[in-house]
């Protein structure tokens, strides 16, 4: 194995807790604290629908939409004001106990740090800093800049590109099985953190990496010869 020219992390649930946000949104939804996922689930899926549609709104917006319509599921109507304040605890999340200190080793390593998120350019460099992140990264990227989500192939070879690398140089890195599919379809390489609760999509080419948490890929990385 050839260590990675460099390396895209996915931000929300690969770098970054989502359990603030789980009492946010269970609060909103008359304590259904069991309903995260499904919204998540929901702003994923409708952001795959703006893309294939040829749209483009905001991250944040799909989100308080998305929100909105699980709370009718259940009986309930929120606002866009009430849904987008039910959802701003997202721009504050703590990260994973093993992300500070994984970061620093890898940065110490000499590797090219990114993330490559679906979060708007605002929200990703508002949560980079509000986790103690931001200097660890060469450059936030944000698919605000496409204009199309992922795991749309354009946007890892988008970049790619913007880095000015070729696809197969880079690695993506994320705790979703839908983002490590798409970064392999578009040609990069890939690894998986297993955050509880996810898994990889069988018909999805393997991974090189796949690891508990970042601590245990760090691990590896660093291992991997020049």
């Amino acid at each position: 194995m050839q260590k990675p020219k460099a390396l895209f992390f996915d931000v929300n649930e690969t770098l970054l807790d989502l359990n603030d946000l789980r009492s946010s949104i269970s609060q909103a939804l008359g304590g259904r604290d069991d309903l995260l996922a499904l919204w998540f689930r929901m702003l994923l899926h409708y952001s795959l629908v703006e893309t294939a549609s040829g749209q483009f709104r905001p991250f944040g917006q799909i989100g308080a939409a998305c929100l909105q319509m699980v709370a009718k599921n259940i009986g309930l109507e929120l606002s866009s004001e009430q849904a987008m304040e039910a959802i701003k605890p997202i721009l504050s999340l703590n990260p994973h106990p093993d992300v500070q200190s994984g970061l620093k080793r890898l940065k110490a390593a000499g590797y090219r740090m990114f993330t490559l998120t679906n979060s708007s350019f605002e929200g990703v460099r508002t949560q980079m800093a509000n986790a103690g992140l931001t200097h660890y990264f060469e450059e936030c990227l944000s698919v605000e800049a496409i204009q199309m989500y992922k795991p749309s192939t354009q946007v890892y070879r988008w970049a790619a590109r913007r880095i000015g690398l070729k696809p197969e140089d880079c690695m993506m890195i994320a705790a979703h099985g839908w983002d490590v599919a798409g970064a392999m379809w578009a040609g990069m390489r890939a690894a998986f953190i297993a955050r509880p609760g996810q898994q990889l999509y069988p018909h999805a080419p393997k991974t090189e990496l796949e690891t508990k948490n970042l601590s245990e890929l760090v691990d590896k990385l660093i291992t991997i010869p020049q």
